[in-house]
């Protein structure tokens, strides 16, 4: 058996080393475009920050362990440039030389990856202007740093790359813009939990510009200026492109292998694509988003080390089976942290699917226990079986906990229901007695016993006084006084038993506190008393979260 891999670093790697584990007598062939084979490009952007100091950290295997451990022959600067499937080879080029040569396979794996996209924007390729994806890359950016002293620097696009470069840059004092199309950043979350994150870069100092694009990029005194839609100019010694990536299927497409609407190399869920011997895996490759079940172009470390393993148990017999992709992710933000597991509110709709959702605004440990931090926790459920579809958070430290666990529940195709019997570990320095796994659990499960009947913040109309819902705050008057929704009437829960005369009952109250608890317990009080009072999902928190979509951040003039 003669197994060649195109393409090295986690999918291609991973396939290598566990093809090596699966048979020792394998021919195993690893051919790699760049210097290396295996790297950690999630470590590049805290290289640029100086967080990582020492580049070789960021080297994980070289071709030299990969034969003394393996017996894996691993080329590098060898790109293959087709594929012959009905001859069973690929032509590989030397990059140093230009030598060309066909390789044989019995079975071939492909991982080539995806590619930054480069808009075709006049000045792209200006000295200055840079993507990331690789350790030359990163080389280049950490180069240009230190030899300009950059100053200013735009970043276009503020998705999780673009938002690690920006905290990078930030810290080594560089005053940094960024640019992004869509009208929040973060594309994956839903808009409202990225509310925070702006506000935090606002403070940071981070011009963040959303609704806008690059049109152009030219040389100026300064260095370089970009050129926006909307004609506002930017000066920066520094750009940075991330806008995406598209996957490297052009050999596959060549080959005559199925490829999808979206540039992705199909396969099934052995990661076979339409020829038997020809696998793909990683960045390259379209896959089933494990929620919705659509075809989902997700490009992620650890969903490609798995694929990787899973194409190599398949060239050697074992029926592995890939389930599907839930896009779990994580960026720092200076002090803040979001995450995202599952589907969003974007995702279910476009999926045409139904949904209910809630909102908790927990601390990440025991309020008593100092050093408490805030986050605010989204979760998504099918309104039928309770069935968690997606979550999101923002905050300080114990989010990533939270997504985790909520990543395992989505896997398990757990419900909420089951979320109000987890038992977590709890000490007050590292939670609390009721988790907020547990709170988010008990909210939605009371959301659908009808024990807590639930209007989203964005659905109650304030437009006009005869139609609206009467409006009820709960909280203190020092808390109302200090903030409300308007229109709100204020009426402490404490004292609701006793004034609700002062309450409507030929008109539905949608009531709230700060977070979502003491409407509750005003929603059962009133409920219980004959009025139509419905909770107001997540309290005022939430409803800050959709009002910060409607504030701009201050930014620095131009």
């Amino acid at each position: 058996m003669k197994l060649v891999i195109v393409g090295g670093v986690a999918g291609g790697a991973s396939a290598a080393a566990r093809a090596r584990r699966l048979s020792e007598d394998a021919e195993i062939l690893l051919l790699e475009r760049g210097p290396e084979i295996s790297f950690a490009n999630c470590g590049m952007p805290y290289y640029i920050s100086g967080e990582i100091a020492d580049r070789g950290k960021l080297l994980l295997v070289t071709p030299a362990r990969m034969r003394e451990r393996f017996r894996v022959e691993a080329r590098t600067g060898s790109s293959v440039e087709a594929i012959d499937p009905a001859k069973k080879t690929v032509r590989v080029r030397e990059v140093a030389t230009g030598r060309e040569y066909d390789e044989s396979y019995d079975k071939l794996i492909l991982a080539p990856g995806a590619a930054p996209l480069r808009p075709p924007l006049p000045g792209i390729e200006l000295p200055g202007v840079f993507t990331l994806r690789n350790l030359q890359d990163m080389d280049l950016i950490h180069r240009q740093l230190d030899a300009a002293g950059a100053k200013q620097a735009v970043v276009i696009g503020a998705g999780f790359i673009g938002l690690e470069l920006v905290e990078g840059f930030t810290r080594r004092g560089i005053a940094v813009t960024v640019v992004e199309m869509q009208d929040q950043v973060l594309p994956p979350l839903d808009p409202e939990m990225t509310t925070p994150l702006v506000e935090h870069l606002a403070a940071k100092g981070v011009a963040v510009l959303t609704g806008e694009t690059a049109q152009s990029l030219e040389s100026s005194d300064g260095g370089l200026t970009v050129t926006l839609k909307s004609g506002r100019r930017l000066a920066a010694q520094t750009v940075i492109l991330a806008v995406g990536v598209r996957p490297e299927s052009r050999l596959a497409l060549e080959a005559g292998l199925k490829v999808g609407s979206r540039g992705g190399i199909c396969v099934n869920d052995r990661m076979q694509t339409s020829d038997s011997d020809i696998y793909a895996v990683g960045d390259a490759v379209e896959v089933i988003d494990f929620v919705t079940e659509r075809m989902a172009q997700i490009p992620l470390a650890g969903p490609a080390n798995r694929q990787g393993r899973i194409a190599a148990d398949q060239v050697f017999g074992r029926d592995s089976r890939y389930r599907g992709t839930q896009g779990t992710s994580i960026v720092r933000v200076f002090e803040r942290t979001a995450a995202i597991t599952g589907a969003s509110e974007k995702s279910l709709r476009l999926a045409g699917r139904e949904y209910r959702k809630v909102y908790v605004h927990p601390a990440n440990h025991a309020g008593y226990y100092p050093g408490a931090q805030a986050m605010s926790l989204k979760l998504l459920l099918d309104p039928q079986s309770g069935r968690v579809l997606g979550a999101q958070a923002v905050g300080g430290a114990g989010v990533d906990k939270r997504i985790d666990i909520l990543a395992v529940a989505i896997q398990a195709k757990m419900t909420v229901f089951d979320l109000e019997e987890m038992e977590l570990a709890y000490s007050p320095q590292y939670g609390s007695a009721k988790d907020p796994v547990n709170m988010v659990g008990f909210v939605a499960a009371n959301l659908l016993r009808g024990d807590h009947p639930q209007a989203n913040i964005e659905d109650v109309s304030f437009e006009s006084a005869a139609t609206r819902p009467f409006l009820l705050d709960v909280r203190m008057p020092s808390e109302f006084a200090s903030g409300t929704i308007p229109g709100a009437v204020n009426v402490p829960v404490d004292e609701l038993r006793e004034r609700l005369a002062e309450i409507p009952k030929d008109r539905r109250i949608n009531v709230f506190c700060q977070v979502g608890q003491r409407g509750y317990i005003a929603t059962r009080i009133l409920r219980q008393k004959g009025f139509d009072a419905v909770n107001l999902g997540g309290g005022y928190k939430t409803y800050q979260l959709f009002a910060g979509l409607k504030r701009i951040a201050p930014d620095r003039p131009a």
